[in-house]
C-alpha cells in the first residue's frame, strides 16, 4: 500500500477554492428565465454536483479499502488504487488551475487524512489500542486545523465549530462502518457506510454555498442551493450510490461472503428511500408500482450473479435480456412521462452504459481483475450523474411552478454536514422529491388512461 502520509502541508491559499470559470463552465444561459435543463446545469450546479461526485466518491472508497484492507483481500490493492485516483482527480483540478506546487500541497493535505484512517486499520489488524488511539488523536487534530483553514479561507462564511463538528460525522461514520463490519454488525456497518455517503453530498452544498457566495462573478451569480439544484444534487446521490451498492451486493453474491444479505439490504434501502417518497404523496399503490419497476431491473443484475455462479450461460444470457428489454421499456416510460423532453433513444442508450459497467465490473471482479473491476466501478458511479442532470432538468422544465420557492437569505454556517445543515437540506430535499414525484404520478396516471 503506498499512501502518502507527509506532514501537513502549508495550508492551501484561497484560490485554491476558487475554480476559473472554465474550471466548471457551461454555455451562458439566461439566468432571469431559464428552461429547466438550464436551471439544473448552472456554473454553481456544476460545481456542487462536482464536489457532491468526488467527494461521496471518496466516503464510498475508504469504507471498501478499510473493509478490504482489514481482511486482507484479494482486491485491496485495486481498492487502495481507487482511492488514490479519487485523490489525484481533485489534485489533478487544482495542479490544471493554479500550479504544481499547489496541486501537490492539496495532495498531500487530503492524503495525510486519508493515511491517519490507514493507521486506524494497521492497528486494529495489530491490535494495537494505543495506535488506534494515536489514530483517531491524530484525525482529532486534523479536523480542527481543517475546520479554521476553511473558516478563513471562506472568510467565515463557513464557522469552525460548525466544520469541525461536521469532520468528526465523518470520522464517526467510517470508523464506525469499519468497527460494525469486523463486530460482524453487517446491517449496522453498511447503514454507517450510506450515511457517510449521504454526509459528504452535504459537505458539498456547504462548501459550494460558500464558495460561490465568496466569489460570484466566478460563478455567474449563481446559486449552489436552489430547488431545482438540491433536486439534482438528491438524484446525484441515490442514484451513484445505488450503481455503488449495485456492485457491492454482486460481488459479495459471487463470493458467497457472509455480509451479502447486509449488502443487499442497504441496496434495498436505497430503493426504499425513493419508494417511501412517493407512497407519502399518493398512496402505498402507487409507492408500491414504482418499487416493483426499480426492484425488477436489481432483480435481473442478481440473476446475473447466481447464472455466473452455477456457470450457466443461458441463464446469464436471459439475465442480459430482460435487461435489454428493461431498458427499451423504462426509456419510453421517462419519455412519455415527460412529454418528450427525454428521448428514449438517447435514455435507452444511457441505460445500457449502466448495464454494461455494472456487468464489467462484476465479471472483471470475478475474472480476478481487480484493477479493471474498480476502473469499471468509478465509471458506473460517475456515469449516474448523467441521468441525474438529465432528469432533474426534464422534471424541473415538466414542472416550474415546483421549483420556484424562495430560499433562506443566510445558510447556516456548518458547512461539513453538521445537525443544522443537514436537517434544513433534508427538508428542503424531501419536499422537492414528494412535490415532482406527486406531479410525475399525476401524469403518468393520465396517459395510463389515455391509452
Amino acid at each position: 500500500m503506498k499512501l502518502n502520509k507527509s506532514l501537513l502541508a502549508i495550508p492551501l491559499s484561497l484560490s485554491l477554492l476558487v475554480p476559473v470559470q472554465g474550471a466548471f463552465a457551461h454555455d451562458h444561459v439566461n439566468h432571469t428565465k431559464m428552461s429547466g435543463s438550464e436551471a439544473v446545469a448552472t456554473p454553481a450546479a456544476e460545481l456542487r454536483s462536482t464536489l457532491g461526485h468526488l467527494l461521496s466518491e471518496h466516503a464510498y472508497l475508504a469504507v471498501e479499502v478499510m473493509r478490504n484492507g482489514a481482511l486482507g483481500a484479494k482486491d485491496f490493492e485495486a481498492s487502495v488504487g481507487a482511492l488514490n485516483e479519487n485523490t489525484v482527480d481533485l489534485s489533478n483540478a487544482i495542479t490544471s488551475v493554479y500550479g504544481d506546487e499547489a496541486g501537490q500541497q492539496f495532495k498531500q493535505m487530503w492524503e495525510e487524512h486519508i493515511g491517519f484512517f490507514v493507521d486506524y486499520v494497521t492497528a486494529t489488524a495489530e491490535n494495537d489500542e494505543t495506535k488506534k488511539e494515536e489514530a483517531l488523536n491524530n484525525l482529532d487534530t486534523y479536523r480542527e486545523k481543517f475546520s479554521q483553514f476553511l473558516e478563513t479561507a471562506t472568510g467565515k462564511r463557513l464557522e469552525a465549530s460548525g466544520l469541525a463538528e461536521g469532520l468528526q460525522m465523518h470520522v464517526n461514520q467510517l470508523v464506525g462502518a469499519f468497527d460494525s463490519y469486523l463486530a460482524k454488525d453487517f446491517e449496522k456497518a453498511y447503514e454507517y457506510e450510506r450515511e457517510a455517503i449521504h454526509h459528504m453530498h452535504m459537505v458539498a452544498k456547504g462548501l459550494s454555498n460558500a464558495i460561490t457566495d465568496q466569489f460570484p462573478e466566478k460563478f455567474e451569480s449563481t446559486k449552489a442551493v436552489t430547488p431545482a439544484v438540491d433536486l439534482r444534487a438528491t438524484l446525484n446521490h441515490l442514484l451513484t450510490e445505488h450503481a455503488g451498492l449495485a456492485v457491492v451486493a454482486m460481488q459479495q453474491g459471487a463470493d458467497g461472503a457472509e455480509d451479502f444479505e447486509a449488502a443487499a439490504g442497504a441496496l434495498n434501502a436505497n430503493t426504499e428511500d425513493l419508494t417511501a417518497a412517493i407512497a407519502s404523496v399518493y398512496g402505498d399503490e402507487a409507492g408500491e408500482q414504482f418499487k416493483t419497476m426499480w426492484s425488477n431491473h436489481i432483480g435481473f443484475f442478481v440473476d446475473y450473479v447466481k447464472a455466473t455462479g452455477a456457470n450457466d450461460e443461458n441463464a446469464k444470457k436471459e439475465a442480459l435480456e430482460n435487461l435489454d428489454g428493461y431498458r427499451a421499456e423504462f426509456s419510453t416510460f421517462l419519455e412519455t412521462a415527460t412529454d418528450g423532453r427525454l428521448k428514449s433513444d438517447a435514455l435507452a442508450d444511457g441505460l445500457q452504459m449502466h448495464v454494461e459497467q455494472l456487468i464489467a465490473a462484476f465479471d472483471f471482479y470475478v475474472a480476478g481483475d481487480y484493477e479493471k473491476a474498480y476502473d469499471s466501478i468509478r465509471e458506473a458511479y460517475g456515469h449516474m450523474l448523467n441521468p441525474a442532470k438529465g432528469l432533474s432538468g426534464a422534471f424541473v422544465d415538466q414542472f416550474p411552478e415546483k421549483f420556484t420557492s424562495m430560499m433562506p437569505d443566510e445558510m447556516p454556517k456548518t458547512g461539513m454536514g453538521g445537525t443544522a445543515d443537514s436537517m434544513m437540506g433534508n427538508y428542503i430535499v424531501f419536499g422537492l422529491i414528494m412535490a415532482i414525484f406527486a406531479s410525475m404520478g399525476l401524469v403518468i396516471r393520465k396517459k395510463l388512461q389515455q391509452n
